[in-house]
C-alpha cells in the first residue's frame, strides 16, 4: 500500500521549502499538504482551541498533491490533517523544509518542530527537516541527500512521543562531509544577548539574539555537526 504522507511547516504555504519537500516526498507515496496561511515561525507547540479554524483548498501547482491552508498554527495543521482531513491516519508527518536550522535551543521555539511533536502525540511517525539557509535557489545538497534520508528515517522506528530531527548544512553537496547520526541536541545557551529599548512613555522589548548566535557546540552535537558541514540527525522527545 502506498504511504499516506502529511506535510506541514511553520514558514507558510508559500514557502519554497515546503514545495521542495513535497516534490521529494512524492517519490514515497500520496502527499497531502496542510500548512499555515502565513508565516508562523517560533509558534512552538501552540494550538488554537478558542475559535474555529478555517481550512481552504490551495492550488499547490503540483499534480497529485492535495493542498490546504489553515489559519492556525503548525501544530493545528498536523492535528487537523490527522484527525479530520485525511481519509486515514497518515503513515508519516513531514514538517519543513524549514528556512534555517532547528538545532540547539531553537528547537523549543520552533513551530516546525511543534507540528511534528503534535503528530507524535497523536501516534504518527514524524520527521522534521531543516536547511541552514533561507534561500532555496541553490539546494543541490538537499536534492542529493534528502531522498535517501527520508527513505531511511521514514522506516526507522522511534519510541513513543519522539521525532526525528534532520538538519542539512548550508554548503554545496560536494562540500558536505557526511551524516552524523544520533547527534545530541546542544543544550548550551545558543544566544549571547537581548536588550530593552526605551521609548518615550513606554518600554518596548526587542530581541536581537536571533542574529547573535554562539556558533560553537560540543562534540557529537547537532550544532557541532552543521558547523563542520555534516548533516545532523537526532531525536527530540515530547511529553512521555
Amino acid at each position: 500500500m502506498s504511504k499516506q504522507i502529511l506535510i506541514t511547516n511553520d514558514d507558510g504555504i508559500g514557502a519554497d521549502g515546503i514545495r521542495k519537500l513535497a516534490e521529494i516526498a512524492r517519490e514515497f507515496g500520496e502527499v497531502t499538504v496542510i500548512a499555515p496561511d502565513a508565516q508562523r515561525s517560533a509558534a512552538s507547540h501552540h494550538c488554537i482551541f478558542n475559535r474555529p479554524l478555517i481550512l481552504k483548498e490551495y492550488d499547490f501547482g503540483a499534480n497529485g498533491i492535495q493542498a490546504y491552508t489553515l489559519d492556525g498554527m503548525p501544530a493545528d495543521c498536523a492535528r487537523v490533517g490527522i484527525l479530520a482531513v485525511m481519509d486515514r491516519k497518515p503513515d508519516v508527518v513531514l514538517s519543513g523544509i524549514n528556512h534555517g536550522y532547528n538545532i540547539s535551543s531553537d528547537i523549543q521555539y520552533s513551530g516546525t518542530v511543534g507540528a511534528a511533536l503534535e503528530a507524535a502525540f497523536l501516534g504518527v511517525h514524524a520527521i522534521v527537516v531543516s536547511y541552514g539557509n533561507s534561500a532555496f535557489d541553490a539546494t543541490d545538497i538537499v536534492d542529493r541527500y534528502l531522498p535517501g534520508l527520508l527513505d531511511e528515517y521514514m522506516e526507522k522506528p522511534l519510541p513513543a512521543n519522539r521525532i526525528w530531527n534532520i538538519n542539512i548544512p548550508d554548503c554545496p553537496a560536494d562540500e558536505c562531509r557526511g551524516i552524523v547520526r544520533d547527534a545530541a541536541m546542544n543544550t548550551d545557551y545558543f544566544y549571547d544577548d537581548q536588550y530593552v529599548k526605551e521609548k518615550t512613555g513606554e518600554k518596548t522589548w526587542s530581541v536581537t539574539s536571533i542574529s547573535r548566535r554562539i556558533w560553537k557546540g560540543p562534540d557529537n552535537s547537532d550544532l557541532d555537526a552543521v558547523i563542520h558541514q555534516y548533516i545532523a540527525v537526532g531525536t527530540v522527545t515530547n511529553l512521555t
